[in-house]
């Protein structure tokens, strides 16, 4: 993630308060699939494209870059890396919408909290709970 990703992602969602949660900022971003309920029927159709078109696109190059070889190893690389195991094609980009709708949500959580990322935390809990 660049510079100039991050500051389009402030200046587009202006005020962090503006999200109750953080899940929001996935939806307003257009990166939530639509949905089109019909009984039993729940096809998986695209997504929305709902929202500003130019940092849905940076946040989709972003996440093809994490999900690249050349991807910094990280638990959002392999949470996505799961995904998109689990089929051919149209599961990559799948997955490739899915890291960017999380990457979203993750951007909005820090910003909010003002934490620092650490990229392999939940790596880093599961070995502090096999060492205890």
């Amino acid at each position: 993630m660049g510079t100039l990703t991050a500051l389009t992602y402030v200046l587009t969602l202006e005020d962090a308060g503006r999200f109750r949660r953080s899940r929001d900022v996935g939806s307003y971003v257009g990166l939530r699939p639509k949905s089109s309920q019909s009984g039993e029927r729940d096809p998986e159709m695209r997504i929305s494209k709902e929202g500003d078109v130019y940092l849905r696109k940076l946040l989709v190059q972003c996440a093809q870059y994490i999900l690249s070889k050349r991807g910094p190893d990280t638990d959002l690389k392999q949470w996505g890396l799961r995904i998109a195991s689990k089929g051919k094609k149209k599961a990559k980009r799948r997955a490739v919408v899915a890291v960017a709708r999380k990457l979203s949500v993750l951007l909005h959580r820090l910003w909010v909290s003002g934490e620092v990322y650490e990229p392999l935390r939940q790596r880093q809990r599961r070995q502090h709970s096999v060492a205890a």
